[in-house]
């Protein structure tokens, strides 16, 4: 597939991109993030479930020092979820 462009328009105060078909994405959001390098902003499918992230655990996929036994054996914390929070 080579580079196609696409159409910008604003609506209200926000810019928004119109996608061609090819490129569409299922579901309501996407993840945006910024290319330091390039400056070019990249849009990425963001997961509806945790299905795949469980399935890549199950694999063996997952780097050796990912939430090893320690992290695993955390015992409940008491601590108030909302300290330092403000409206």
């Amino acid at each position: 597939m080579g580079v196609k462009t696409a159409k910008l328009f604003t609506t209200g105060r926000s810019q928004a991109v119109r996608l061609p078909v090819e490129f569409r994405f299922g579901g309501d959001e996407v993840f945006i993030r910024r290319d330091p390098a390039t400056g070019d902003v990249i849009l990425s499918a963001k997961p509806t479930s945790w299905d795949g992230l469980f399935e890549l655990y199950r694999l063996g996929d997952v780097a050796g020092d990912f939430m090893g036994p320690d992290d695993r054996g955390q015992g409940p914390q008491d601590r108030d979820p909302f300290a330092g929070w403000r409206e």
